[in-house]
């Protein structure tokens, strides 16, 4: 099947950009010796994780215990899920762990640490937990220098049916750099600050058996990675117009684009209007800080180069094009096909359920999307 003939709107997934992110960061993985576990929550698709752990150990990060269940399901038994637990979502933790999952928690609360050992004895089992810590992003996770820091993995390490897993880290805040300059600053203050971290652990008798860190922009432009055990970036998978904007990638690294149909066009307000709205492509305008035209995704062709316009406003179901030259205009006849380069991948892929996954210029397999929670 071609492009023209798929149903839209629809995600587009190019099989060969895929391949050559999951290498490049693979091999940045090998080369410093650390340990790949690629975060899925980007793409939720048993496929596209198999191809970026080939080489690999196989391990995995998930953000949700549906994506824990669907890839173990699949094989995929080395498994951190890097939301804080709850008390809440016991219960499906003890099922996965029962069905064989080396599934990794991680907590912040001090309380949390009983709640789970308690649990644990009660069902005969062991279970892994990480320190969440906060590296500056300041949503989860415990300062480095806090009291906390320590406390924590004290309850974890002295508790009978708990393992302390180590420290994890997630520098979120990378996403609102506006240089390379400011980038890596952040880039070395994650890794700088989970090392003095696990300095500090070991001097007081607390074994840190993995230091884990990740985000895309971060790993891309990271120095060295002496100390740190593992990476745990999703995004560079895919890639997507924010990535290439902060500079994490080039526009030709960007493996995702929606596939839609023009519906409408009008010269006298300059517009056009595809049928890929909020739903399929999600209303984040993440570049807007670096970028302000950025608008809600690029518009490029059916080959992918751009054609200089971006997404100006969207509705549920539509996505309007503003201030279209006559020659723009001429070419966005109705019926015609165009793909959207999305600010941000993984919401958009979350929006559906399943990829078109482009080899060259034709539509060769279609791999579900693991939704849900």
């Amino acid at each position: 099947m071609d492009l023209i003939s798929l149903k839209t709107p629809g995600l587009v997934l190019d099989v060969a950009i895929l391949g050559r992110n999951a290498k490049r960061i693979g091999e940045i993985a090998q080369s410093n010796g650390v340990q790949l576990r690629p975060h899925v929550k980007t793409h939720k698709c048993v496929e596209v994780a198999r191809i970026q752990t080939r080489g690999h150990s196989g391990a995995i990060t998930v953000s949700t215990l549906a994506e824990a269940r669907a890839f173990a399901a699949h094989g995929f038994d080395d498994v951190t899920y890097a939301v804080p637990i709850e008390p809440g979502k016991f219960e499906e933790v003890i099922e996965l762990v029962r069905q064989g999952t080396k599934l990794s928690l991680i907590t912040d609360d001090l309380e949390v640490p009983e709640l789970l050992d308690k649990l644990a004895r009660g069902e005969g089992i062991q279970l892994d937990v990480f320190l969440k810590v906060d590296c500056g992003y300041h949503r989860c996770g415990v300062e480095p220098n806090s009291k906390e820091a320590f406390d924590i993995p004290r309850l974890i390490t002295d508790a009978k049916n708990l393992r302390f897993a180590g420290i994890l880290t997630h520098a979120g805040h990378s996403y609102n750099c506006k240089s390379k300059g400011e980038l890596l600053e952040v880039t070395r203050q994650e890794r700088d600050s989970m090392l003095q971290l696990a300095a500090g652990l070991r001097d007081v008798g607390i074994e840190v058996p993995t230091v884990s860190i990740g985000s895309t922009p971060t790993i891309t432009h990271l120095d060295h990675c002496a100390g740190i055990d593992e990476i745990r970036p999703g995004n560079y998978i895919f890639f997507d117009a924010f990535q290439a904007t902060l500079g994490s990638c080039k526009l030709d690294d960007c493996a995702l684009t929606v596939l839609a149909s023009v519906v409408h066009r009008d010269w006298t307000h300059r517009t056009a209007v595809i049928d890929a709205g909020a739903l399929a492509l999600s209303k984040d305008l993440s570049p807007i800080d670096l970028n302000p035209k950025c608008g809600y995704g690029s518009v490029l062709d059916l080959e992918g180069n751009p054609l200089g316009v971006t997404l100006h406003s969207l509705s549920q179901e539509h996505g309007v094009l503003c201030e279209l030259d006559d020659t723009t205009l001429d070419r966005l006849k109705v019926g015609k096909r165009v793909r959207v380069l999305p600010n941000h991948s993984c919401l958009t892929a979350a929006n559906h359920s399943h990829y078109n996954v482009l080899d060259k210029d034709r539509v060769v397999e279609q791999w579900a999307i693991h939704s849900g929670w």
